[in-house]
């Protein structure tokens, strides 16, 4: 037990952070859409229904849409382009890391899809940012789904008719609930490259090593 905690306790407590918010998440969301229902005198809806409500399912893939986003294009703008001085960039002045593969995937240790040819070892030389791309593309169409089912739902409470697939796809109201996660996401990633130009926090690989000079690039 031990050694599982020191080889994968970075995911481990991620992970009891996401369920535990989570949770927290759908708790609170099922308070606020009963006391959303009482006040237009409808019943409230008990726990067990709200976890397929459109308003839980839609504000979930909102936000993992937003992160995943977030991280596959930092992974993929990282590979090409740089910060001086940032321990989140690859550092300009050093050959590329990633040369002769062919070569290098016979090397004791190293990935057997590399062994696999020419096709495999590029399709593995991208495979973060293909996964990160991928798992962006599935939040972005379950967000987009669940929030035409919302809109939907409220619009036939007001005697009206809901907007179908595409046309919620062209509403200003999906495109609202994406921009404002994604500005945040941008927002959030530059900050942290320049501040690791500057700042550090001791034993991070996020950051340089604590005496490393500003100037310096790459943890």
């Amino acid at each position: 037990m031990a050694k599982i905690w020191k080889d994968n306790g970075l995911t481990i407590v991620l992970m009891l952070m996401f369920i535990a918010s989570i949770v927290g998440q759908f708790l609170t969301g099922w308070i606020v859409e009963n006391q959303d229902l009482a006040r237009h005198g409808e019943a409230k809806i008990a726990l067990s229904e709200f976890l397929s409500n459109p308003l839980f399912i839609s504000t979930v893939f909102e936000n993992w849409e937003s992160e995943f986003l977030q991280m596959a294009t930092f992974v993929l703008l990282t590979a090409c382009l740089v910060q001086r001085g940032s321990a989140e960039s690859q550092d300009p002045d050093t050959p590329p890391r990633d040369t002769g593969l062919a070569t290098k995937g016979k090397q004791a240790g190293a990935p057997a899809m590399l062994r696999w040819g020419r096709t495999a070892r590029e399709l593995y030389a991208n495979s973060l940012g293909i996964a990160l791309a991928i798992l962006f593309v599935l939040s972005f169409i379950l967000h987009w789904i669940f929030s035409a089912r919302l809109a939907a739902e409220e619009a036939a409470s007001h005697g009206e008719t809901g907007p179908t697939l595409l046309e919620h796809l062209a509403s200003g109201e999906f495109w609202f609930e994406s921009f404002q996660n994604w500005q945040s996401e941008f927002l959030s990633t530059a900050v942290l490259v320049v501040l690791s130009i500057f700042l550090r926090q001791r034993e991070s690989p996020e950051s340089k090593a604590v005496a490393a000079a500003h100037s310096e690039t790459g943890a």
